[in-house]
């Protein structure tokens, strides 16, 4: 971009957007709709009151985490085991901190593991039975397994069980810019369902499913993690933001390229510096809700 562009906290917009997971079943769209409206509700009263964009993106987080309709804390699909293992990343722009877990269990929320990785500036990524300890160390309290399951998971992880192919799962996400021109993004995730045990996709990784960059933009992915990983889409997706200094047309350019070079299905939310979201998927449909100052409620554009 021109250095002559005028990058003030005053030339921004406070802006959310979520998403709720690239390939949805557009019968359940009516579910979806509620679901990421009250997400972006969540983290847009934050924004509103003045508050940090990290706040914001970890409420809307964890409000799509307790809806069971979500793939992501409670309603997370299971792996060939039939147990839970959750993924998680959350990224501040200003000065790249960022705090991602992995293949966690008995949380229930655990985009909030990963934001107390971020606060403790130490780690970034921390997995399975380390990832627990660390949340116990800071007091984040456990759940039942048992509590996180659903029956619509359960019902599903025995029909693909007997699948040999089972499809992949879905993902949660938000990216905001708040008052002071701060960006952040986080990212949370079941993973694919009948995965197997320890399978760790692009939600966990920083630059793939999540990624902030508060001179440009931040961004949160959804669909095939492997996909993801291999053209590191979240970094990909900036960079095309920066060049075009167009959302819409930087996101679609992105899942183009997931779709071609990575060999996957998916999408992403953007936003940008000035506060413009934009959002983009290769699947049926990707639910997802913006709330900025220009409306009165969120805009849910599905």
């Amino acid at each position: 971009m021109p250095s002559s562009v005028d990058r003030t906290p005053a030339t921004r917009v406070p802006t959310i957007i979520v998403h709720g997971g690239a390939g949805a079943d557009p019968s359940d769209a009516s579910e979806f709709r509620q679901g990421v409206r009250t997400a972006a509700l969540a983290g847009w009263r934050v924004l509103a009151a003045g508050g940090s964009a990290l706040d914001a993106v970890e409420g809307a987080v964890r409000a799509l985490e307790d809806d069971p309709r979500f793939n992501a804390g409670r309603g997370s699909v299971l792996n060939r085991d039939g147990a839970i293992e959750m993924d998680a990343s959350i990224m501040e722009g200003d000065r790249l901190q960022c705090g991602a877990v992995a293949a966690l269990a008995r949380v229930a929320n655990p985009i909030t593991v990963a934001r107390r990785v971020l606060e403790s500036r130490r780690h970034v990524l921390l997995v399975g039975d380390g990832a627990l300890a660390f949340s116990r160390s800071v007091g984040i309290p456990e759940c039942d397994p048992a509590s996180l399951v659903t029956d619509r998971q359960r019902k599903r992880h025995a029909d693909l069980a007997r699948k040999p192919t089972p499809p992949g799962g879905g993902t949660v996400g938000a990216v905001a810019l708040d008052r002071s021109g701060t960006i952040a993004a986080a990212t949370s995730t079941g993973g694919t369902a009948c995965k197997l045990p320890g399978r760790v996709g692009d939600s966990a990784l920083i630059g793939c499913g999540t990624y902030a960059d508060s001179s440009i933009g931040g961004v949160s992915c959804t669909g095939d993690g492997e996909a993801i990983v291999r053209v590191v889409l979240g970094d990909r997706a900036l960079r095309y933001l920066k060049d075009a200094d167009d959302p819409d047309y930087a996101a679609k350019v992105a899942v183009d390229l997931l779709l071609e070079e990575g060999g996957g299905q998916g999408g992403l939310i953007l936003i940008d510096w000035r506060g413009r979201a934009g959002y983009a998927t290769s699947t049926r449909l990707m639910p997802v809700a913006i709330m900025s100052p220009t409306f009165d409620e969120p805009r849910v554009p599905f």
